[in-house]
Order: C-alpha cells, then sequence, then structure tokens
C-alpha cells in the first residue's frame, strides 16, 4: 500500500502500518519469502518487524483492515465502543477499483501463507495487490472530497 501511494503522490496524506493479532512473532522481520516475492513486484518492506495491535490503534487509525474473518472477530473483540465502523476486511476493497474485471471472483479472505510454501505467498499478493488499487481509490475519492 505504501508504494501504491507513494506513486499515487499521497504518501504523506495517508498513515499505513502492520500489525498482527496475535504476538507470536513481535519483533520479527518479515518472512524471507513474502519480502523476496514482494522485491520481485517492486515492494520494498525492509525497516518492518511485527507488533501487535494495540489499543492506540482503533483512534490512531480511521480504518483497520483485517486479511480473514478470524482477525477481524479478533479486532472486533478489542475494539472500544464507538470505533467499530473502522473495521472491515481488506479484500472486498479490490471491487472498488475501477480497473477490476466485472468477472472477478468474490473472494473475501486472504489465505495465511505462513505454514506453505513460495506459491501461498505469490497467491497472497494476487489477491491483495488489487484490494490496496481499490482502497487507493477509495482513500483518493475521500482525499478529494475533504479538501
Amino acid at each position: 500500500m505504501r508504494a501504491k501511494l507513494d506513486r499515487a503522490g499521497l504518501a504523506g496524506q495517508v498513515a499505513v502500518d502492520s500489525a498482527g493479532t496475535h504476538g507470536f512473532h513481535r519483533g520479527a522481520l518479515p518472512d524471507p519469502r513474502a519480502t523476496a516475492l514482494a522485491a520481485q513486484r517492486g515492494y520494498r518492506l525492509d525497516g518492518l518487524k511485527s507488533r501487535p495491535v494495540v489499543a492506540a490503534d482503533f483512534s490512531r487509525f480511521d480504518l483497520l483492515l483485517a486479511m480473514d474473518r478470524d482477525n477481524l472477530a479478533t479486532l472486533r473483540s478489542r475494539c472500544p465502543s464507538g470505533a467499530s465502523g473502522q473495521l472491515a476486511l481488506l479484500l472486498p476493497f479490490a471491487a472498488q477499483s475501477p480497473d477490476r474485471p466485472a468477472t472477478a471472483d468474490a473472494v473475501d479472505e486472504v489465505p495465511d501463507p505462513y505454514f506453505g510454501n513460495v506459491e501461498g505467498f505469490a497467491h497472497a499478493l494476487d489477491l491483495i495487490e488489487p484490494a490496496c488499487d481499490g482502497l487507493l481509490w477509495v482513500l483518493q475519492r475521500r482525499l478529494t472530497s475533504a479538501a
């Protein structure tokens, strides 16, 4: 998402962070398979370290997006009263992209590739990229209407 925001000239207007709902890998670098595939597609993951979602995230960010329903349910269970409107799955944003093919699958969860092979990470990126395109489109509209 950072790279897409940067290419759209919005990097300074939208804060992006990544956090997990569980602290299993706290402080760890991204999986080397993810890092390699991301680099092949022009995304840099250096400087990222795993961190858990914290209470301040619910007020710091306008949107907290989950990759799957289990993580979304965990976010909902931790969400302070009144902030639940900012919680959603990432993949439905793919449908917002004007470039999205009309026949595209209506998948709404990213399968966790961690315990699989490198192809699982490629599949995850294949799903995440159009969702980020749709999210970018939505953010551009919000920023334009707010100006």
